[in-house]
């Protein structure tokens, strides 16, 4: 056990004044008194050396060397450093055994990992990161992962930094294999990258996409067929009264599927090319000024339609894209909104790009159902939808509408308090007009 310091310095002065009394009998019995504390005091400072020396050798050899027998500060010197070496020893021992515990555990991933410092050079990978990536151990660390991942949409999504979707990409040409990369950041600046091979997700999304899209195209031609034979019918003076309503329930069911075959092909469309809108100017004052016509016209006076336009900017764009997913905004609010019920279209501009808004006063939508919205043949209600006659692809529509022109949608909801609706477009798709319009216009319905 450790000695208190106070009592470590007291002995070490009493032992050098022994030292220096004993030199001065010395000097004494040799007729000079300070030659002999002079050579009393180098013997105490060689002992005191060749005790450093002792701990420099077993410093520098401690691995292959018991510690020195040293009493005194030294020997408590010794000691100290020999719990601390022990100590570093344990928790160097520890780390090695976590370490390979998570080598083991990521090498079992189904997923490569891929760390990355602030430079997104490599700081380490797993055994799934090299089969997928090819990259290599011991050569590899510290290389830009952008240079062995050589695809350019890769090296924009990690210059970019907007982590919040996956990016899918097939890094070797005139291969099939298709990967998705994830990045999650942590500590300072630093990455980790998942890696997962998702060809065969892909492949059974493009046979989806392709059955879609046939059966769609296929189903086309029976339904025009049939709708036309049912409004013939329809049509008839000498149809029989007990016929009539079901002729027209039949009619008015051909009509909605083959609506929802329309919004099919569209929707197959659209995920069949991805690739971002050029497009042409778009003037969404009147865009907005038609479509907000063309919903009183259809639904005369039920609604308390307000249009206001806070900008004169347009937008680059399609226009047929455009109109459609404006549209399907517009007409959801109008189906889903109770007679006497207020809809308000918004078109503005600030820094951050072009808006359009669509809000109702109708019954809201639960906060559970928001992030689904978007889905393909998702409804909040099942039996109400049906309804009303919607296919329930409008909102999936207007969601890759959107993405075509670098543009997203956000859905505000209250249950009881109505919703809205509101596309964002980014600030490089808006045409600054030099014409003022009118800041706030607003229509009333007739």
């Amino acid at each position: 056990m450790l000695r208190n310091p106070f009592e470590d310095w007291g002995f070490a002065l009493w032992r050098v004044a022994l030292v220096a009394g004993a030199g001065v009998l010395v000097g004494l019995f040799v007729g000079h008194v300070w030659w002999g504390i002079v050579a009393a005091l180098a013997l105490e400072l060689a002992r005191q050396l060749a005790n450093l020396h002792n701990l420099l050798d077993w410093l520098r050899h401690r691995n292959r060397r018991d510690p020195p027998d040293s009493g005194g500060l030294w020997g408590d010197m010794v000691s100290l450093v020999s719990r601390l070496h022990r100590r570093k020893q344990f928790h160097k021992q520890r780390i090695l055994r976590l370490f390979r515990e998570l080598r083991r555990s990521t090498a079992s991933m189904p997923d490569g990992v891929v760390a990355l410092n602030a430079a997104r050079e490599i700081l380490w990978f797993n055994r799934k990161a090299v089969e997928l990536l090819g990259l290599r151990r011991k050569t590899d660390y510290g290389i830009a992962v952008a240079s062995l991942v050589r695809v350019p949409e890769f090296a924009s999504y990690l210059e970019k930094g907007n982590f919040g979707n996956s990016l899918r990409v097939r890094p070797r040409i005139g291969e099939g294999t298709c990967l998705e990369f994830q990045v999650m950041p942590y500590g300072e600046g630093q990455l980790f990258l998942l890696v997962r091979d998702v060809t065969r997700q892909e492949q059974l999304e493009t046979m989806r996409k392709d059955f879609v899209a046939n059966a769609s195209h296929e189903l086309r031609s029976p339904l025009t067929v049939i709708a036309g034979y049912l409004e013939t019918l329809a049509l008839d003076g000498e149809l029989p009264a007990d016929l009539r309503m079901p002729i027209l329930e039949m009619r008015r069911q051909s009509e909605r599927m083959t609506a929802i075959v329309a919004d099919l092909l569209e929707l197959s469309r659209l995920e069949a090319n991805d690739e971002q809108v050029i497009g042409q100017p778009i003037d969404v004052a009147a865009l907005l000024a038609v479509l907000r016509k063309d919903l009183v016209t259809r639904d005369g006076a039920r609604h308390d339609v307000t249009l206001s336009i806070d900008s004169p900017d347009g937008l680059m764009g399609d226009p047929g894209l455009i109109h459609s997913a404006f549209w399907n905004l517009v007409d959801n609010a109008a189906k889903y909104t109770p007679a006497g019920g207020a809809i308000a279209l918004r078109w503005w501009t600030d820094g951050d790009g072009g808006h359009f808004s669509v809000s109702d006063s109708g019954p809201g939508i639960a906060a559970e159902h928001l992030p689904r919205l978007t889905e393909r043949f998702y409804r909040v209600d099942p039996g109400r939808a049906r309804d009303t006659g919607g296919s329930g692809l409008g909102l999936a529509i207007g969601r890759h509408v959107l993405q075509r022109h670098g543009g997203e949608l956000k859905i505000e909801s209250i249950e009881g308090r109505g919703s809205t609706f509101t596309c964002h477009f980014p600030h490089l798709r808006l045409v600054i007009e030099s014409v003022a319009l009118a800041a706030d216009t607003r229509y009333s319905p007739a």
